[in-house]
């Protein structure tokens, strides 16, 4: 069978019709900073629209499923809505930007543009882990200039650096990221030039549009 991307944002109002499994994070649960209409997806979101149909896109060079989920919600990719690119890990970048998150891929083409998303229920945050190199997403809040807060796939274990808030928009149907470690909307940095063009950096205190605003595509075979 042929692999293919299904648009979560075209599924999220068929997941909202399944039974909200218990402990699951309430969808008015904005806190102060995030603006209307933008509410938190929990776990349970990913796990109920698994499996269910949507708009689908190829995933390139693969005659099948290439990747086993790593949880429920199975192998993710990230698509920028400001250049309407797929993010991909760069695993091949010289320190200190090695595994450093752009929107520069057409298309999903293997384990450099999916992530998993991994919830804990605990502090009702996702952890992003990059199937290309098999690291956590950290938010690089020390490094100064245009790669402050740059997102990087470079961490064993996910601590504080490494959580992240989930946002759905209903009447865009698009997603926002939000970094707990700073509080701030993930970017993507579309007029940056050279190595960090289209870098994605958790820098915004609201979502104003393009910029903050992504697509998940979940994974399936």
């Amino acid at each position: 069978m042929t692999s293919a991307l299904l648009s979560l944002s075209a599924l999220l109002t068929a997941s909202a019709l399944a039974a909200p499994a218990a402990g699951a994070a309430p969808h008015n649960d904005r806190p102060a900073g995030v603006p209307a209409g933008w509410e938190r997806v929990a776990g349970a979101d990913l796990t109920h629209i698994t499996g269910a149909s949507g708009r689908q896109q190829p995933l390139s060079g693969s005659g099948g499923s290439a990747y086993a989920p790593a949880d429920e919600s199975g192998p993710l990719a990230i698509k920028s809505m400001r250049n309407g690119k797929f993010t991909a890990t760069e695993v091949n970048y010289a320190a200190p930007n090695t595994g450093v998150l752009r929107a520069r891929s057409t298309a999903v083409t293997g384990a450099w543009e999916s992530f998993a998303f991994e919830w804990d229920e605990a502090d009702q945050t996702y952890a992003i882990k990059s199937l290309a190199n098999n690291r956590y997403v950290a938010v690089e809040k020390n490094f100064t200039g245009q790669a402050q807060n740059t997102l990087r796939a470079r961490s064993a274990t996910a601590g504080g650096w490494e959580r992240f808030e989930v946002y759905h928009n209903e009447d865009l149907n698009l997603y926002a990221l939000r970094s707990t470690l700073n509080n701030l909307f993930v970017a993507m940095e579309n007029s940056y030039t050279g190595s960090l063009q289209y870098t994605l950096r958790a820098r915004s205190a609201d979502v104003t549009g393009s910029w903050e605003q992504f697509d998940l595509y979940n994974i399936v075979g």
